[in-house]
């Protein structure tokens, strides 16, 4: 059975933790990658693997410099993700509303207590 395809889009291949961590080294500016190497402190076809899946989807380029390979992000696929996270903003934010009343209503209750009110 053939395995199916979990680096398709951007959602997939930012759901590795070590995929996070080349974007956020690659915002900091464009890397060689034997810099990105050194800093993740992982084996050399390991960090290639991470970056074509991530060059698959569009989120890092590259670009040859003499002998080495350089790579920088690319954020635009990023959007879609902050749009859909964004889509759940207003539901947390009702959630921390009404945990706020609640939370108010029990500060209320026990300065009550502590006044002998019941």
């Amino acid at each position: 059975m053939a395995r199916a395809a979990t680096t398709a889009d951007a959602f997939n291949a930012v759901a590795e933790p070590r995929r996070r961590q080349i974007l956020d080294l690659l915002a900091g500016g464009e890397k060689p990658v034997n810099e990105l190497v050194a800093v993740l402190a992982l084996a050399q076809p390991l960090v290639s693997k991470h970056l074509r899946v991530l060059r698959e989807v569009g989120l890092v380029e590259v670009r040859d410099s003499g002998r080495q390979r350089v790579y920088r992000l690319n954020a635009r696929p990023l959007k879609d993700i902050d749009d859909w996270v964004s889509g759940y903003r207003r539901w947390w934010s009702g959630r921390f509303d009404r945990m706020d009343v609640v939370l108010a209503e029990l500060k209320e209750s026990e300065d009550g207590d502590e006044h002998g009110d019941q």
